[in-house]
């Protein structure tokens, strides 16, 4: 079985002004980014966004966090 992304954005929880954004932006989203776009919006407001960048800001002055690279086979990583 393939696997299925599957984000739900409630829409109807937006402020007007925030769905009307939603809105102007998802209509001229490549397909190929629509999966990242539909994610920032389910993660907006959820504090996601402050944790990462607390966390880039600690690689930035040099912390070890336990980050990997992305392409890291090793399956004692995760």
């Amino acid at each position: 079985m393939d696997t299925t992304l599957k984000t739900v954005i409630g829409r109807a929880t937006m402020a007007a002004d925030q769905a009307k954004e939603f809105d102007r932006e998802i209509e001229h989203v490549p397909a190929a980014e629509l999966p990242a776009v539909l994610v920032r919006w389910a993660l907006a407001g959820t504090g996601a966004d402050e944790e990462d960048d607390r966390l880039f800001e600690r690689l930035a002055l040099g912390e070890n966090i336990g980050a990997v690279p992305a392409d890291t086979h090793d399956s004692e990583v995760a």
